[in-house]
């Protein structure tokens, strides 16, 4: 049983209709270092994973799909008021012809989510390592997305969902070093 409150982790504004900046949050939507990218690679990689950290993933990859409704709640307001007209002058006439203004998980060049971004190698600290580069990807890319906007509400949602990626990248840091000190530590059996 469920109780369903709908709720965003951190509330998300924008201030005008602004297809443009909806295409280009597409890219955290949808592409190969977004939100579901990232969601699905670390609860994927629970399962081949020392038990001290699996929460850590858990506890990230959850957390990723909240951030992935924040995004999908940006596009969605970004576009919910805007012209066929004006899909097509931001280059979202494709999108638009295909799927009105709901969401489709592609890129910001419409390219369609593949599950070959999601990586898995089954090596604790190559894992690691993998999920500390994905963070600093989508760190520069929220940055990236902050500079295309003067829009200062949604700059305010997206310096949140950058800073959440920060502490994700130090959280991955600190499993690393667990890590490596439990694989120094001497057995005995």
């Amino acid at each position: 049983m469920w109780i369903y409150e709908k709720k965003l982790q951190y509330p998300v504004r924008v201030s005008k209709c602004d297809p443009m900046m909806a295409k280009f949050l597409l890219e955290q939507y949808g592409g190969a270092d977004g939100e579901l990218a990232a969601a699905l690679r670390y609860l994927n990689q629970r399962y081949s994973i020392p038990d001290k950290v699996i929460g850590l993933l858990t506890d990230i990859g959850t957390e990723e799909f909240a951030h992935l409704e924040m995004i999908a709640t940006m596009v969605y307001k970004l576009t919910k008021d805007a012209t066929p007209d004006q899909m097509r002058a931001a280059g979202l006439g494709d999108h638009y012809s295909q799927h009105d203004n709901a969401l489709f998980y592609q890129n910001s060049s419409g390219v369609p989510w593949t599950a070959a971004y999601i990586q898995a190698k089954g090596d604790p600290l190559a894992d690691l390592y993998e999920d500390i580069a994905a963070e600093e990807k989508a760190r520069a890319t929220y940055q990236w997305l902050i500079d295309l906007t003067d829009d200062v509400d949604l700059q305010d949602g997206l310096k949140f969902l950058r800073q959440r990626e920060v502490v994700h990248a130090m959280r991955f840091k600190e499993a690393v070093e667990m890590i490596k000190a439990d694989r120094d530590t001497k057995k005995v059996y």
